[in-house]
């Protein structure tokens, strides 16, 4: 797809939400600017908007260098703005009152902002997109002042990327403000850089899904050679596909659990690469990516995408040694033996920039799971393409063995997931999986638009009202949602 085109603009919701949405959302946009002109006084100019997302297949496999399949979602972030002239000062405000309202100044050009990532303040993620925005901005001295008023309904924490919403939507709000020139590929690029002052290393996906993403189609987001996207439509089926999101509650705090979890992996995949580019005889590799791509060019066969990842695992099924600790990984020193790299070569060079606690590290298993789910990201594009009559079935089939996959060869899922998704199965969803990085955080479910009230209450009845009794109604319908694939950033001006 054409990546240098710009945002959007228009002046009616119906092209930006799908119908069934409207009633919800004339009213939120309505209630938006009623409250932005008693804060301020006057209306807004315009209202910049940035989804959440959801993965519906392909996780952690984008730090290893393949492609992923998002889409946007209904939930988004939204910020009516007017601008001024008289200076140059960022006035924000929330609908939500849980968040006061904060005020900065532009610091010049040469910093633009202060960021204290140190601390947890909701405007910090606003600050990034506006500090990266004009860092861009090379001919402009003195950006407009901005009176703003955002309203954001990605629940926090669940992993639908809410921080990326906020981010997209505050670098909009600014190019649009101060009328800069820039493309939906330059917005990502620079969201991607600006969420990293405050802590986050993103590889992309979540932005890309954020800005791209149209109604009724997917995105396949590609890191190699570079970021790329294409629209994958969703097939029309009968009956109607649709998609519920659920969120365990369950939360891992990554500062506690990532070396143990996140960062663990991460080196054990790129061990995992060294090994096989070195036992294949292939260019000396810590990417995943790179050996499969490697392999299939050396073996020069015009197949398909999916029987070279079949040949690949075909390849290595019985290419790792056995271990000494009766199946359940290498110590250091045998990834050493392995690789070739002296035991502190390999700690300086994966174990000091972000820790990792571990007795064993599990290459076998981990190469399993990035592969095969690379492959089922394969797979799902391409059924989608041809729309089998049985395209649901399939679809949900895929869901299920990354799932399956993800709990059993790559360990990031937990019993609060498990129990989401095999409820899910039981009341008519074809397919259930985790969604994000797992260990908690959101699941994804693949089932029909007749089915979804249905299905709702039950994970309601079987998961929420038995574990956590307390919620309201109103955190409820937070925790479980419906969602259809949803467009991207846009500037409405309609009112």
């Amino acid at each position: 797809m054409a990546n240098n085109v710009p945002v959007p603009t228009y002046e009616s919701l119906d092209k930006i939400y799908d119908s069934s949405a409207l009633a919800k959302q004339g009213p939120r946009y309505n209630a938006l600017v009623e409250k932005f002109t008693s804060i301020y006084g006057r209306k807004p100019d315009f209202i910049a908007r940035s989804p959440g997302r959801v993965n519906l297949i392909g996780e952690h496999i984008d730090y290893c260098g393949f492609g992923v399949l998002p889409m946007a979602i209904e939930r988004d972030v939204i910020i009516a703005v007017a601008t001024t002239d008289d200076d140059s000062k960022v006035r924000i405000a929330n609908m939500n009152p849980k968040y006061e309202p904060r005020e900065f100044d532009f610091e010049g050009k040469e910093t633009i902002v202060t960021i204290d990532s140190t601390k947890h303040e909701w405007s910090n993620y606003f600050k990034c997109g506006y500090k990266g925005m004009l860092e861009r901005a090379d001919n402009l001295e003195k950006p407009k002042g901005m009176y703003l008023l955002m309203d954001g309904t990605v629940p926090a924490g669940s992993g639908l990327s809410s921080s990326a919403a906020v981010v997209c939507t505050s670098a909009l709000a600014t190019i649009e403000a101060n009328k800069l020139p820039l493309s939906k590929q330059e917005l990502t690029e620079i969201a991607i850089v600006a969420e990293r002052n405050v802590g986050v290393n993103s590889g992309g996906m979540d932005q890309s899904a954020s800005v791209f993403s149209e109604q009724q189609y997917a995105l396949h987001v590609e890191f190699v050679p570079r970021l790329s996207t294409r629209l994958v439509r969703l097939p029309e089926t009968q009956p109607p596909m649709a998609f519920v999101i659920a969120n365990t509650l369950v939360t891992a705090d990554k500062f506690v659990s990532g070396p143990r979890n996140y960062n663990l992996r991460v080196v054990e995949t790129k061990m995992a690469a060294l090994f096989l580019s070195k036992v294949l005889d292939l260019p000396s590799s810590d990417s995943l990516k790179e050996v499969f791509d490697s392999y299939a060019a050396a073996a020069g066969k015009d197949n398909s995408e999916v029987a070279k990842y079949d040949a690949l695992l075909e390849r290595i099924a019985n290419i790792f040694p056995q271990d000494s600790s009766n199946g359940q990984g290498y110590s250091l020193e045998e990834v050493s033996d392995m690789t070739g790299l002296p035991v502190q070569t390999l700690k300086e060079k994966y174990m000091t920039r972000f820790p990792v606690e571990t007795d064993y590290f599990r290459l076998v298993q981990r190469t399993h799971h990035v592969l095969t789910e690379a492959r089922r990201v394969v797979e799902f594009v391409d059924v989608c393409s041809k729309a089998p009559a049985n395209t649901l079935e399939v679809l949900g089939s895929i869901m299920n063995a990354s799932q399956e996959s993800c709990d059993k060869f790559f360990n990031c899922s937990c019993p609060e997931i498990n129990q989401v998704c095999e409820i899910a199965r039981q009341h008519g969803a074809y397919g259930a999986r985790l969604t994000g990085a797992g260990w908690g955080g959101c699941t994804v479910m693949l089932t029909t638009e007749s089915n979804v009230p249905t299905l709702i209450e039950a994970i309601k009845d079987g998961y929420y009202r038995q574990k956590f009794p307390e919620l309201s109604q109103d955190q409820l319908d937070d925790a479980v949602l419906a969602t259809k694939p949803g467009s991207g950033s846009a500037v409405f001006n309609g009112f």
